[in-house]
């Protein structure tokens, strides 16, 4: 039995073997919807950290990096549609997984209705220069059904769309961005370089929209059973994921400030500055395009979110937290259907009702967006003490490796405290209503939740018993484990 082995039967029901690395690469790339922040999230950014913007993203790459790093010790020798679950139940027990598992749910899902209520309302913006004004539960439920399809029917028809619809709306900012730079000359911008009148407080304060904007790069480590050679292709893609969006949301904030600098216009308060900027250029035509484009990135996010959200369900349910129903897959698509349709249906349900409410679709997508953001930030921090306690276990554990896990604790400290802020404080003030409440929410979601398991295990010691063995199972389909070592992109796939 070699590392690299895998089973050509899955043992969920999935399809085996059958996700290239850019395919397994696009689902950690859509989740986090790099589109997006050029295209129209940049200026929050900005209005906070100023010129430190791009330093801000680069500080938030390296520090996922770290994240990456721990989530890579287990990623590389066992692999499962789990996700960081399995990997964090392995390393901490039962009860850190439930916990890790529930935050995923709530943080997949919330994510993807955070990101269809921008689908609604960017196609709402986008119909509307053409005469059209479809309602919002119409444009919700377009943007989900078409998700559901492709998630139901072919998990490899999910990945191409998601490949393709990404890769071109990236290739475009990247284009129209170079074209930006160009009719600059190409200039050094020392204004940023210098960090002329950024301030430490701002660049840590701008720190925590941006790792909100990498969330969801590890959604690749859910394709444990359809990814080919997963024990290689899942580790790269999820540290590929995160140096990629890295660099290229850094590439684009230093662009884009270059490019509003002289300009009547502000950046931080404009909410389509890609479009203005092409305008500028009279290449108008390509803003077009790279709002339609943007429109396609919210698609495929919330494609993306449905995708890792059912496996969890799935893993979940053949571990006996969820019922069975979840745990089946489909005869003939090996998709997990039941699981599937469930997901996009909660994700239409509550943007919905939310809608019905006369909530509007832009302050949806912030509502839903703040709380995933405590789903994902919960399982960093979770994975990141998994790893050396699991290395440990396992007699592999380093010096650095305890220095990575502190490290990537440590990083994501910054967002939860700027997220949930800190009573007088200048750097991390405490956000305003309803923001104020979100964490408390969360803390009362996971108290039910986790209560939940508590009692059921007591009633029922099996839950446990059976949990340990099916991780355990899974783990045992690979070699023994060896530290991580961080995998080259340019490696053959």
């Amino acid at each position: 039995m070699t590392s690299e082995f895998q089973s050509e039967q899955s043992a969920h029901g999935l399809k085996p073997n059958c996700l290239s690395f850019g395919e397994v690469l696009a689902q950690s790339v859509a989740v986090i919807a790099p589109t997006t922040i050029p295209a129209s999230n940049l200026g929050l950014i900005v209005a906070i950290a100023g010129n430190g913007t791009w330093l801000s993203f680069l500080i938030g790459m390296i520090g996922l990096m770290f994240v990456s790093i721990n989530i890579n010790q287990f990623a590389s020798c066992s692999a499962s549609p789990g996700s960081l679950y399995s990997y964090i139940a392995k390393g901490l027990g039962p009860t850190a997984g439930v916990i890790c598992g529930w935050s995923l749910v709530l943080a997949y899902l919330f994510t993807g209705m955070s990101v269809l209520c921008g689908f609604a309302n960017f196609s709402t913006m986008l119909l509307g220069h053409l005469g059209i004004h479809p309602s919002s539960l119409t444009l919700l439920a377009i943007g989900a059904g078409v998700a559901w399809y492709a998630a139901y029917k072919d998990i490899k028809l999910s990945a191409m769309a998601m490949l393709w619809l990404e890769g071109v709306s990236i290739a475009l900012i990247l284009l129209l961005g170079i074209l930006i730079w160009a009719h600059a000359g190409f200039a050094i911008d020392f204004s940023q370089l210098t960090l002329q009148g950024a301030k430490p407080g701002g660049i840590a304060m701008g720190l925590v929209l941006v790792v909100f904007g990498f969330s969801g790069f590890e959604s690749a480590t859910s394709l444990g059973d359809e990814a080919k050679r997963p024990l290689k292709t899942i580790p790269k893609s999820v540290m590929g994921s995160a140096i990629l969006a890295g660099l290229f949301f850094t590439l684009m904030s230093y662009i884009e400030i270059l490019g509003f600098s002289g300009t009547s216009a502000s950046l931080a308060t404009t909410e389509e500055p890609l479009g203005y900027l092409s305008r500028q250029l009279g290449l108008g035509f390509l803003g077009e395009l790279i709002a339609i484009s943007a429109l396609f990135s919210f698609f495929t996010c919330v494609l993306g979110s449905i995708n890792p959200a059912a496996r969890v369900f799935l893993t979940m349910s053949r571990h006996g937290l969820f019922p069975a129903s979840l745990g089946e897959t489909h005869s003939s698509n090996q998709t997990p259907h039941i699981a599937i349709t469930m997901s996009a249906l909660v994700m239409f349900l509550v943007p919905a009702c939310l809608s019905l409410f006369h909530v509007k679709l832009f302050d949806s997508m912030g509502y839903l967006g703040a709380i995933c953001t405590y789903g994902f930030l919960t399982v960093y921090i979770l994975i990141s003490i998994a790893a050396p306690v699991y290395l440990y276990k396992i007699q592999k554990l380093r010096p650095r490796d305890v220095l990575f896990s502190v490290l990537g604790v440590g990083f994501m400290m910054i967002p939860v405290l700027g997220s949930v802020g800190v009573p007088g404080s200048q750097i991390f003030p405490v956000p305003e209503a309803p923001y104020d409440a979100f964490p408390y929410l969360f803390l009362l979601y996971l108290t039910v939740t986790c209560g939940w398991f508590v009692m059921q295990s007591l009633r029922s010691p099996q839950i446990v018993r059976t949990m340990k063995s099916r991780i355990e199972e899974t783990h045992a389909r690979f070699a023994v484990p060896s530290p991580v070592v961080i995998p080259s992109l340019t490696d053959e796939t």
